[in-house]
Order: structure tokens, then C-alpha cells, then sequence
């Protein structure tokens, strides 16, 4: 044992003082009866002594001084070193980017460790961090241990990358100092600043690098949506053995949809994340992250132009001829970008479809037309190409540019009969390029290749409103692309075919461009301008939790979006208008990870074991032993304990104190000492508020109860005054149930019960307890129901029949949202879970015992899954039928029955204060 401040254990030599202060004790009163009068005449005064106090009772007193001599003075137990304390400023180099997320609890720990070595040495330190900061400046001043403590315990890891190029520029200016110890707590991923940064470290003393785990070095890179169901791409460093990797796809309410397994191969840096899910539910995908390590550098959002849509190509039975046929290019350019589905008229319009796309002469016949004129005006967007078959056939030039009476031959515009030949041998004319899009324009901002130029053309009827129906035009300003308003829906045609005889369009990237543009037209997104400000909506911190953007947090206009890199004033999230939100995920554009060369003395963090103080416990073993003074004392005053004992109880009284004193003192250290996590001998239950959940013995049972409750206690944490602790897993009949108020009960169809276990519930229930039976869905096998989900919980009636056999269970009621539990803290009328609509049981008002309070709760929501939270901070289980509302009001009945459980009945007034203010006003 080693003390911080061994000159306070002079203050030892005081016990002989404090001995001679404490031997008086007052004497004890004697009891006296009251006789009459006679009494008083035969009543003599005396003078009364002090008595001495027991031997035990000094020794008691004795033991409580010292441990608030020893506390003061702060001994702890000193902790595993790499390398030994040395006395001079202290150097402390962080890398707190996206990488050191995973296992940031080491990082710090490891920190502590050396501000530990400082403290002791009385050392001052300097920390810097080589991630940028928005919210302040790095500090460049040595700081005392205690200010660096408080700093690193506030320090949380940045959702961007760490920049040691501008780490290394801060270092080069600090001021002259050499600084006795150096430690650099990398991450071990390679930056094209780390020589600057190297030489910068060195040139100011003896550098200790600190490695973690490479394991925790990885992240999800996003990739274009491709139609062979890659999502997301992994990169990690090169390992001699494969990884498994689990990566977990969600909605926007927080329901796990997929966990994809994704092998990395030995000796490999990349593997790719494929989610093989129906399109619509693909669809659903919002998050991708992966599982075990919470970072923003493995979690990418997915906006809107990652959605697949489904897209009818029209065709019209015949042999597609590669190079040459009509539909050779549109399929290659939508089967990447949407849910392509190709075929016949009858066919495709049997489909959910957003966009139909129809080249030359697939809408000859008249039943054809009329049945997607239909189509188009119930919400529906047809996109048409001309060709020889459109140029062909005969327009009325002379017609208005109405589109009363364009819709017949379902044309955005009236055009002229034939095609405009632009090259050629017989023609003066040579093609036409594009001219940039209008801001007006869905294809505004895309880059116009030079060498896309068009030949052969259908022209547009002149009209004075012909310019407000055009899209894109060509050099001359002839229509190119128009488009117009019909019903719900909207027509839309390309003026030149859907081949590479007309322009080279089909050829170039550009044409999926204006494809892609066109189908998120046709699903209401807007396409931003190119010097729109897009705003930050919501932001993910270094952990990779989605939430409100920062004060720093700037936004980003639409035509740099696509070159932003993250940082703080740029946070990964999404950013925009809600109909044209678009997301900046951390790792886009992050190529191979390389691992980085070593700074210094290579260590990793397996030996470092910051110290282990013990002034706390011996305070708190002062504490008791004054706690028993005052209480001996007491009782001695009362008689109820003889001042005066015989030598062999004053032997057994002081032995018990000795043993006392061991238990409240040494045995806390010596476990401390052992485990460093922080174990205490006392029941956790019984230092702090924990709900309890009683083990059934199927695992993912068991865990979804613990996620639950966990996710339970956070929320009721975050807005309440209350403070919950982690739950515990208990067993009836074994663990003492005195600490809990609530405990959740899931029942399985498997479910027993012993003769123990129902006694213990019962006095649990008896005492104050509330039990909270879930039977995890409605039982299908009991009869007919109309729910979805009838066949959840199969089993689970009889089940709970035979568990509730022997338990003192008062008569039951349907509870209504007038009950007490629907108003303790929000005022619900409806107490979802995962499952909605289930009834929920009760004791009737009125009969149950413990103030009318209900011991017990019955249902089958099954609660437990929709409040669980996994380690990332997210929900794995989805609600039936959905929502974020559903979520939130499972969350808000499992809060009101924790104040229900906490209070009991001492809300129940409020429930009547409307007939309370009816009375008062009613008074004269």
C-alpha cells in the first residue's frame, strides 16, 4: 500500500488524546418507580460520576479515528506499469478520431494510468488530442494531474478522422520544453502526415507508443446501389486469419430488418456487404452499421438515392439485338439504379410501378394507350422516346399546346410531322451539343459531357407555352427533353430514340444520370441546386449515435456536397430538406487502410492497470464504525445495553468490532484490488434502484429481457429525477427479492415453477413487490383471433396458468386508461409493445392490498423487446405493426409502471383533481 499524503499519518500519535476524551461516558439512568409522598421525604440528592467506558466501545472509537486518519491520507494500490514512474512534464498524445471509438473505455483507462504516474510524481501534463476540435482551441499549457483528469472524462472520440499533420504543426509550436515521458495512444492507421508528426514527437523527448486492437480498426465504406444487392463495402487492416464481421441493416424506427455475416479472408482488406432482402423491404434500409464496434466510422446512412424503384421497360415481345435494339441501352442503364422490371404492358402494369418507360412503337395500339393514359392519370410517370415509328405517324402542328389536347397520343407537346436530319451527306446542318440545363430543370448540375451531340430529332410544335414544358434543349434551343402535367401523373419524352442511331446520349454517362434524376422526379424527391445550402438535419457523434446536429455544424452547398469531407464543421448525417436529404457518412471515399509505422517504443495496453485507491473505503468503514458509536450509545442510555459486562462478552464485543472493522475496510480493498472493474461485496441491487427480470432459461429470452429492461431504465433515467441502475438477472427462491421494486416476467411455454420460487414471489408481492407477467404475444393455440401474430407465443396460456397456480393473485380487471398506471407520468390510453392492442390485466380497485396498490401486472405486449438497446445504442427488434410512435409509447407505459412500483398510490389523487376543482368551483 502506498499513501499520496503520508505526513497526515502523524496525526496517529493524537489516539492517546482521543482515548482519554472518550473513556467518560454519562452514567446510565436508573430506573425508578413513583411511590407517594413518603418517597420524596426519604429522597437524599447525591452527586453522580462519570463511569468508564467500555473497553470495546474505545477500541470502536479508537478504529474510527484511524480510518479517518488513513482515509485522508489517500492510500490506494498501485497499479501494472510498463515502465516506471519518472518525475517531469508529461507528455500525452491521443488519437481520439472515428478509429479509437471501438474501444475508447481502454483509451482512457490507459490515460488515467498515466495521469495516476503524474499525479504521484507530482508532475504536470500536457494532453493533446490529434483529431480537430470546432468547440475550442487545443490548450499548449502544462496542466495539474486533477485538471487533466477532469479533461480526459469529458473528452469524447470525434466522428471524423484524426489530422496528426496539424498535430505535429501545434507541437512544433509549443513552447521550449523537454518533457521528461512522452506516451502517444495510436490507432494504428497510417495518414500521409504521420513523418511530420514521428519527427515532432521526437524532437521533444523519448516517445512511448501505445497500441490497441487491431480488430477495432474498421469501417463500412458506402457504394452506388447496385441491382446484385451490395450495400456497403468493409475495409479493415490486412490480417493473417479471417474475421467474421456481423453487419446489421435498419429502418428508420430502429427495427433490426437483416444482420448480414460477412467473412473478411485472410490477408485481405476489403469484402463486400450484400443485403439479399426484397426490394420493398431493402427499401426500408436506413442504417447500416457494424455490430460490436461502435463507431461512425462503421456506420453508414442511406438516403434517398440508394432506394431501388421499381421501373416497368415496355417492350414488344421481340429479340433485343445487342448494340441496335430499343431497349439494349435502357436496360443497362436502369438495372443498376432501380427494381427493373421488364415485359409486356398487361404484365408490367400489374406491378407496383413508379416509372414506365417506353421506347419507339410499344404504344401503337390504341387499347395500349388508353390503358396507360389510365395508368398516368392515377399518379403514374411515363417517360417515351421517339423514333421512326413516333416521327412516322401523323401530329397536328396546327393544334394548341394544350395539354387537354396533347393527352390523346399521350405527348407532353404537339410535334411536327417527320424528323429534323442534322448530319449527314445530304444535309448543310452538323449535330447539335447540349446547352446546360436550367435551374428549373431536374437534370440541373449534371456535367455535360462535350462529345455528346444529336442528329436526328422530333421537333415540338411552336407555342408561346412551349418553354415552360421543356427540360433540356439543345445547343439551337430545340426541345431535347419536355415534359408535362397529365391527371396525378406526369408524360415525359426524350425527342431523340432510345438507340445510338439518333445522338450518342445512350453512350454516355450522362444518360443514367438524367435517368436516375428522372425516377427520383417521378417519387417527389427534390434534386437540390447547385447552390442550395443544404442544412444539417441529423448528425452522428464519434459512437455513431444519430441526434441533433452541434452549434458548430455548417451546411454544405449542393454542388460541393459530393467533394465534402467530414470534419467538425461538416459532421457525418444527413443534410438537406426532408423530400431531398442527402448523406455524408465518415469512411466515403476512405480507400485501403494501411497500418501506420511505429512512432516510438512499441507497447500495447494489456500491462497498463491505473492505480487502486482505498482512502474511499476506509472513510466509508469511519462512517459505519461511527454510525454503531452513536447507536451503542443510545442503547447504553436507554439500558437496554450494561455499561459494565463481564470480561469474557467485553472479549466477544470486541471481537466483533475487530471483525467489523475487517469487513467494512479490508475485504472491499483486498476485492478492489483483485478485481479492478469495480465489484463491490455488497448486493448491487441494494446501492442503487435496479429492476430485475426473472431467468426462464432460453437465452435469446433471457437477453431480450436484459436489452429491455436496460433500454427501460435509460429512458426512464433521461426524463425523470429517478436514477436506475443495470438490471439484474434473478432466480425465485435463490436471490433475495427485497431490492427490487418491479420485476418482468416472461413466460415460455416450458415454464415451471418450484414450491420456493412461489414462495418468494409471493412475499415479494406481499411486501410491496410488483410483478410484471408477460407471456410475449397472444396464444394462438388457445382459439380464433384476428391479430397477426396469433402464433407468437404458442404454449404460453397454459403456461402461465401453471405458474400463477400458487400465487396469492387478488381478482383481475381489464385495465382502462382511468386506472392509476395510465397517469403516474403520461396520461396513456393505450399500452403497447412490441405487439399492440393486447389487454392488459390488473387487480381490481378497491381489492387489492398495499394501499391499492396492484402486486402484480399481467399482459401480452411483450415489452421487453421493444424497449431493448443493444451495445450500439440501438433497437434490434421491430414492433408490430411499426412505428417510432408505437416504440415510444411501449417506453412511456414501461416508465409509468416504474413510478408506479416506485410511488405506489401516491398519484392517485391527481386523478381526481377535475372532480376536486368541479367541487371548489361549485362552493358559494
Amino acid at each position: 500500500m502506498i499513501f499520496q499524503f503520508p505526513a497526515l499519518l502523524s496525526a496517529l500519535i493524537c489516539l492517546p488524546l482521543v482515548w482519554w476524551l472518550l473513556r467518560a461516558t454519562p452514567p446510565r439512568p436508573r430506573t425508578q418507580s413513583f411511590p407517594p409522598i413518603a418517597f420524596l421525604r426519604r429522597l437524599k440528592p447525591r452527586q453522580t460520576e462519570a463511569a468508564r467506558s467500555p473497553l470495546w466501545l474505545l477500541l470502536l472509537r479508537l478504529f474510527a479515528a484511524g480510518l479517518l486518519i488513513v482515509g485522508f491520507a489517500r492510500p490506494f494500490i498501485p497499479g501494472s506499469r510498463e515502465q516506471a514512474r519518472t518525475a517531469g512534464p508529461v507528455l500525452l498524445v491521443m488519437d481520439d478520431g472515428m478509429f479509437s471509438a471501438a474501444d475508447w473505455t481502454e483509451r482512457l483507462a490507459t490515460a488515467q494510468t498515466i495521469v495516476d504516474d503524474a499525479e504521484h510524481s507530482k508532475s504536470e501534463l500536457l494532453l493533446l488530442g490529434t483529431a480537430p476540435q470546432a468547440d475550442a482551441p487545443p490548450t499548449a499549457t502544462l496542466q495539474p494531474a486533477a485538471i487533466v483528469r477532469q479533461m480526459l472524462n469529458s473528452r469524447h472520440p470525434a466522428p471524423w478522422p484524426a489530422n496528426r499533420a496539424q498535430t505535429a504543426s501545434q507541437l512544433r509550436q509549443l513552447p521550449a520544453i523537454h518533457f521528461a515521458r512522452i506516451v502517444y495512444l495510436a490507432d494504428a492507421i497510417a495518414q500521409s502526415g504521420d513523418t511530420a508528426f514521428a519527427q515532432a514527437l521526437h524532437e521533444r523527448g523519448t516517445v512511448q507508443e501505445i497500441r490497441f486492437a487491431p480488430q477495432a480498426s474498421i469501417a463500412l465504406v458506402p457504394v452506388p446501389p447496385t441491382g446484385n444487392g451490395v450495400m456497403a463495402r468493409l475495409i479493415a487492416l490486412q490480417m493473417p486469419q479471417p474475421r467474421l464481421v456481423h453487419v446489421a441493416a435498419r429502418a428508420t424506427d430502429g427495427g433490426t430488418l437483416a444482420v448480414i455475416p460477412v467473412t473478411i479472408p485472410a490477408n485481405a482488406t476489403q469484402a463486400d456487404v450484400r443485403v439479399d432482402l426484397p426490394i420493398t423491404v431493402r427499401n426500408r434500409v436506413d442504417t447500416l452499421s457494424v455490430q460490436g464496434v461502435a463507431s461512425a466510422a462503421t456506420t453508414v446512412l442511406l438516403d434517398e438515392n440508394t432506394r431501388l424503384r421499381p421501373v416497368g421497360l415496355l417492350s414488344n415481345g421481340g429479340a433485343d439485338t445487342p448494340l441496335i435494339g430499343s431497349i439494349f441501352y435502357l436496360r443497362r442503364a436502369l438495372a443498376p439504379l432501380s427494381d427493373l422490371h421488364e415485359g409486356p404492358l398487361e404484365a408490367l402494369l400489374n406491378h407496383p410501378l413508379s416509372v414506365l418507360i417506353a421506347p419507339d412503337g410499344t404504344l401503337a395500339s390504341a387499347q395500349n394507350q388508353k390503358s396507360v393514359l389510365d395508368w398516368v392519370k392515377n399518379g403514374g410517370t411515363l417517360i417515351r422516346f421517339a423514333g421512326p415509328a413516333l416521327a412516322g405517324s401523323q401530329h397536328d402542328a396546327d393544334s394548341p399546346a394544350s395539354m387537354a389536347e396533347a393527352t390523346p397520343s399521350l405527348l407532353p407537346v404537339p410535334l411536327l410531322d417527320g424528323a429534323r436530319q442534322l448530319g449527314g451527306s445530304m444535309t448543310w446542318g452538323t449535330p447539335q451539343h447540349l446547352a446546360p440545363f436550367d435551374q428549373t430543370s431536374p437534370f440541373r448540375g449534371l456535367t455535360i459531357p462535350p462529345d455528346v451531340t444529336v442528329s436526328r430529332q422530333v421537333l415540338a410544335s411552336p407555342s408561346a407555352n412551349l418553354g415552360a414544358h421543356v427540360w433540356a434543349r439543345l445547343a439551337d434551343g430545340t426541345p431535347l427533353v419536355t415534359h408535362a402535367e397529365l391527371g396525378k401523373g406526369e408524360v415525359i419524352l426524350f425527342h431523340v430514340s432510345s438507340t445510338a442511331d439518333w445522338s450518342n446520349l445512350p453512350l454516355s454517362g450522362l444518360f443514367v444520370a438524367m435517368l436516375q434524376r428522372l425516377s427520383d422526379h417521378a417519387n417527389g424527391l427534390n434534386i437540390p441546386a447547385s447552390h442550395m445550402l443544404l442544412s444539417p438535419a441529423i448528425t452522428l457523434d464519434g459512437e455513431g449515435i444519430a441526434g441533433p446536429p452541434p452549434p458548430t455544424a455548417r451546411g454544405i452547398e449542393g454542388e460541393a456536397f459530393a467533394t465534402t469531407a467530414v470534419s467538425p464543421e461538416h459532421p457525418p448525417g444527413l443534410y438537406g430538406p426532408t423530400d431531398g436529404r442527402k448523406a455524408l457518412n465518415a469512411a466515403t471515399g476512405l480507400g485501403n487502410l494501411q497500418p501506420a509505422a511505429a512512432v516510438g517504443t512499441l507497447t500495447n495496453a494489456a500491462g497498463q492497470r491505473p492505480d487502486v485507491p482505498l482512502g474511499r473505503y476506509c472513510l466509508l468503514g469511519a462512517l459505519l464504525l461511527l454510525l454503531l458509536d452513536g447507536l451503542s450509545v443510545g442503547l447504553m442510555r436507554t439500558g437496554k445495553l450494561p455499561i459494565r459486562s463481564n470480561i469474557q462478552h467485553q472479549k466477544g464485543a470486541l471481537l466483533l468490532v475487530l471483525l467489523a472493522t475487517l469487513f467494512a475496510t479490508v475485504l472491499p480493498a483486498h476485492a478492489q484490488a483483485q478485481a479492478p472493474s469495480g465489484d463491490s461485496p455488497a448486493p448491487a441491487a441494494a446501492l442503487e434502484t435496479r429492476l430485475g427480470y426473472i431467468v426462464t432459461g432460453h437465452d435469446d429470452v433471457d437477453e431480450a429481457s436484459r436489452l429491455g429492461l436496460q433500454g427501460l431504465s435509460d429512458f426512464v433515467n433521461a426524463r425523470t429525477s429517478a436514477v436506475m441502475g443495470h438490471p439484474d438477472a434473478v432466480h425465485p427462491g435463490t436471490d433475495d427479492l427485497s431490492y427490487y421494486p418491479l420485476l418482468y416476467w416472461p413466460i415460455t411455454a416450458d415454464a415451471t415453477t418450484s414450491p420456493a420460487m412461489t414462495a418468494a414471489l409471493n412475499s415479494f408481492m406481499a411486501h410491496g413487490g410488483i410483478l410484471l407477467i408477460d407471456t410475449q404475444g397472444q396464444d394462438g393455440s388457445t382459439g380464433p383471433s384476428d391479430a397477426a401474430f396469433t402464433a407468437d407465443a404458442p404454449g404460453t396460456s397454459a403456461a402461465l396458468r401453471r405458474v400463477t397456480a400458487g400465487l396469492v393473485v387478488p381478482p383481475l380487471v381489464v385495465m382502462t386508461d382511468h386506472h392509476l398506471l395510465a397517469h403516474t407520468f403520461y396520461l396513456l390510453h393505450d399500452f403497447p409493445g412490441r405487439y399492440a392492442g393486447q389487454p392488459i390485466w390488473v387487480a381490481k380497485e378497491g381489492d387489492a392490498e398495499n394501499d391499492d396498490v396492484s402486486p402484480v401486472i399481467i399482459g401480452g405486449a411483450d415489452w421487453a423487446h421493444a424497449w431493448a438497446v443493444d451495445s450500439a445504442g440501438n433497437t434490434p427488434f421491430a414492433v408490430i405493426p411499426g412505428g417510432s410512435d408505437q416504440r415510444l409509447q411501449a417506453y412511456r407505459f414501461g416508465l409509468n409502471t416504474v413510478i408506479y412500483a416506485l410511488t405506489g398510490s401516491y398519484k392517485a389523487d391527481q386523478v381526481h383533481v377535475p372532480m376536486l376543482l368541479k367541487r371548489l368551483e361549485d362552493k358559494p
